[in-house]
């Protein structure tokens, strides 16, 4: 996932995945499994994004805290 890509953007598209599974009353597998491939590269994307934000705010902290003292 590039860093300018939106984590909300990521997401909604998620949702929609979800969505698109809650709305169909029989699921066809072959765009089933297009889907949960679609989502289950969505979730680690997100989650390694996820991981450098929590890095970029960690170091934040540490400059504001050497910062104050």
């Amino acid at each position: 996932m590039a860093k300018n890509n939106d984590i909300g953007e990521s997401l909604k598209k998620l949702e929609a995945i979800a969505t698109w599974f809650e709305k169909e009353s029989e699921v066809d597998v072959e765009e089933g499994l297009k889907k949960v491939r679609e989502g289950a590269t969505l979730i680690k994307e997100l989650k390694g994004r996820l991981a450098e934000v929590t890095n970029e705010f960690e170091e934040i902290k540490k400059e504001l805290i050497k910062d104050t003292e």
